[in-house]
């Protein structure tokens, strides 16, 4: 199923495995990838949710100590947080030689703005990891209980795709991450709040989502961070797109969302997805949302850029 570990590797391998029926499918797809990464010494990092953590340490035994095991149900709550922990995995010890990692973003319960993310998550791995050190990432997706469109967009956002039934061969149908990135969200509703601000509105903007977080009975804590997380975005409106831009906010059964939205432009569909010390002021406002929001979508193309931050009730 897998490129085994005598193979000269030449670049990165973006793989992902289908399999089936929870927990047990999944150890059959991914344990073997697993074992043989450790057999030959290679760095292995695995991002599941803890219930299949604790089935991987388990199937282990001993060599589970080897691994570095990451919660993805808190690092890909925001699937925009992804990202940032590979490039620091391989960045740590991709210069010794090929290392591994299992990632699983769409696990099943997700919500559909989320499964979203994932797809578009997906396909910038490809953008992020192309050009740099050969290494191997395979992504579980658990196609007994995913939506089918899920799966469908699996076989276009990885160039390999293994499973019941399909080889491992290249994918020529992949995705293009750029036109993913400027493709526009949907529209916000009708009865949203709109203001438009520019530089001397940013205090009563900041004002203004405090209360709708009130009234949404958020918790002070996450209040703090939504109402930072909407000064900053609403920041580099006025410093890198015109000098104003337009807020809108609405709640839906789940979450409140709030959407920033200019008329600048943003080149670089990895923006805000990188690690810290790497940022471009440019992307500090959506690295900051991207830390203190359940979720943060963002979509740019030559009229605008949309920034929506969502927080689940």
């Amino acid at each position: 199923m897998y490129h085994s570990a005598d193979d000269t590797m030449t670049g990165f391998r973006h793989q992902a495995v289908l399999y089936r029926n929870g927990v047990g499918g999944l150890l059959d797809a991914v344990l073997p990838f697993v074992a043989d990464g450790l057999e030959v010494g290679e760095p292995v990092m695995v991002a599941e949710p803890p219930e299949a953590i604790a089935a991987l340490e388990d199937a282990l035994g001993r060599e589970s100590s080897k691994v570095t095991f990451v919660d993805m149900a808190a690092l890909g709550r925001n699937p925009a947080r992804i990202i940032p922990e590979w490039l620091r995995f391989v960045e740590r010890f991709g210069g010794r030689g090929p290392v591994r990692g299992v990632g699983e973003p769409a696990w099943p319960g997700r919500r559909d703005v989320e499964l979203d993310e994932c797809r578009l998550h997906e396909a910038l791995v490809n953008t992020a990891f192309d050009a740099g050190p050969a290494w191997r990432l395979l992504c579980p997706y658990d196609e007994s209980a995913l939506p089918a469109e899920v799966i469908a967009d699996v076989l276009t956002t990885h160039p390999y795709v293994d499973g019941p039934g399909r080889e491992g061969g290249g994918n020529a149908r992949r995705t293009d991450a750029m036109r993913e990135f400027t493709r526009p969200l949907s529209a916000a509703p009708g009865d949203a709040q709109e203001i438009v601000f520019d530089a001397a509105d940013l205090s009563g903007l900041r004002s203004v989502v405090r209360r709708l977080c009130d009234q949404a009975a958020l918790s002070r804590d996450r209040t703090d961070d939504l109402v930072l997380a909407a000064h900053e975005l609403a920041g580099n409106s006025v410093q890198h797109a015109g000098g104003h831009g337009t807020l809108r906010a609405w709640q839906t059964g789940n979450a409140l969302v709030i959407e920033v939205a200019d008329t600048g432009s943003i080149s670089d569909p990895l923006v805000g997805r990188e690690p810290v010390l790497d940022l471009a002021e440019s992307g500090r406002g959506v690295s900051i949302a991207n830390q203190l929001c359940d979720l943060v979508q963002v979509r740019s193309c030559d009229t605008g850029t949309t920034v929506r931050l969502h927080t689940w009730l």
